[in-house]
């Protein structure tokens, strides 16, 4: 547990203690006002259950020099630009925001006014996404899944050696809160002689995180492992939706396709960067498994590769929702035990062969499943194929999602000595397919 005191902020529900949002986070934003019937999207910063609007402090007369310039990028209300400016940027703008909102700040009376209330508004897409990329972290979960399909060879011999990914589709990532249609598809049973087409029967989720690309590449040049968090933003929360029956028959010989680029929902909120670094951990891989290739190995990676980020899924039924029972949680993780290889690594890798990332791009983590059983970040794990189905705590059975049910996804972040932040969370209730 985080035994360190917020610095404290004149927005009193920042300094309520578990916050996600103490001045300490300060995650980016995009939102629009409820009221406002144009839509006009503004960037904001989360700060307890307001909203600081970065478009009226940009008005007003306390700029400082070494800011101004990205206040004036943010004002136009599009991240990315801000996203691809320099880390240094980044840090300085971050000192800048916690000069106005921390306690006895000069600047309250004027700030006070750029605040709004979190119910008041819209919340969408962080920034744009032109490009996604989802890889295969966690190594439990790729044996867990590998031995459902290849008992006697779980873990392909590559997957120890190089970060597994593969391109996703942007154009289907919405934000936290928009409704999932269950999607229709083709696959083939084992005692069927030919396919057929239907809706999805073997619907799943998979708990992930998200990393965003801060200052892109040039095409050609690969970022070396020590440049790596030069180009990584910050992270957010990332529910890849799976059809498990469209897969299973669609995914060789090339891999995830319609099963899996129908929906994927991220949280609203990217954590940057600078609010994860109090936890960091170190990185260590297993000495009876292959240690990387030097390009994916540095002494700093082993000393602060990882993150301390605690996850959770929660499940919330049609049923239960109509009785009014909360959301029942399915599993808990953590993400420097469930990822097998660390942030750096995997922006390293994606441009290892000079491929160009750009402001805004997200990589997937693939699924976080921990260690242990009961830390299985897919209901295709928890319920073993769907053989041995969840009861939850109303008497309701879940092998896979029904229509109407509604899956959360939470994360945070705890360490000795550091001031506990959140991602929010991630949300989404399936609706029946059209077909």
């Amino acid at each position: 547990m985080s035994n360190s005191k917020t610095m404290g902020s004149w927005v009193a529900s920042a300094n309520i203690p578990n916050s996600d949002f103490p001045i300490e986070n300060l995650p980016y934003g995009t939102f629009s006002l409820k009221n406002d019937s144009s839509g006009t999207k503004r960037i904001g910063v989360a700060i307890g259950d307001q909203v600081l609007d970065l478009s009226l402090v940009a008005k007003l007369p306390l700029l400082r020099s070494d800011v101004k310039s990205s206040l004036e990028v943010i004002a136009k209300g599009e991240l990315n630009a801000f996203m691809s400016l320099p880390t240094s940027a980044h840090q300085a703008f971050r000192t800048f925001l916690i000069e106005l909102l921390k306690v006895g700040s000069s600047h309250q009376s004027n700030v006070q006014a750029c605040l709004i209330s979190q119910q008041d508004v819209n919340m969408h897409l962080p920034c744009t996404i032109r490009d996604y990329t989802d890889f295969y972290a966690s190594i439990y979960h790729a044996t867990t899944v590998g031995k459902m399909f290849r008992a006697d060879n779980p873990l392909l011999p590559n997957y120890k050696w190089v970060p597994i990914g593969y391109h996703g589709r942007a154009s289907s990532i919405v934000a936290s809160g928009t409704s999932v249609k269950r999607p229709v598809g083709q696959t083939k049973g084992p005692d069927n002689e030919a396919p057929f087409f239907q809706a999805c029967r073997r619907l799943d989720y998979e708990l992930e995180m998200g990393i965003f690309i801060g200052q892109g590449n040039t095409l050609g040049q690969p970022i070396p492992i020590a440049k790596a968090n030069d180009h990584f933003f910050g992270m957010c929360i990332l529910n890849d939706w799976s059809a498990r029956d469209i897969q299973a028959w669609e995914y060789q010989p090339l891999g995830p396709f319609l099963a899996k680029n129908f929906a994927s929902s991220i949280s609203p909120w990217i954590v940057t960067q600078e609010a994860l670094n109090p936890f960091k951990k170190s990185w260590q891989r297993n000495s009876e498994d292959p240690q990387p290739l030097p390009y994916l190995d540095d002494k700093s990676n082993k000393e602060s590769g990882a993150y301390n980020i605690k996850l959770e899924t929660l499940l919330q039924t049609a049923k239960m929702k109509a009785e009014g029972v909360a959301p029942t949680s399915l599993m808990t993780a953590n993400f420097s035990e469930a990822a097998y290889w660390t942030v750096r690594q995997l922006i390293t890798h994606h441009t290892s062969n000079g491929c160009n990332l750009n402001a805004g791009d997200l990589l997937g983590t693939g699924t976080l499943s921990g260690p242990k059983a009961e830390e299985a970040g897919s209901l295709l794990e928890l319920s073993q194929g769907g053989k041995a189905p969840i009861t939850l705590p109303n008497g309701e059975q879940r092998a896979f999602l029904e229509d109407g049910d509604t899956l959360i996804l939470r994360a945070y972040c705890e360490a000795p000595g550091a001031v506990r932040i959140g991602f929010g969370e991630c949300s989404g209730t399936i609706l029946p397919a059209t077909i």
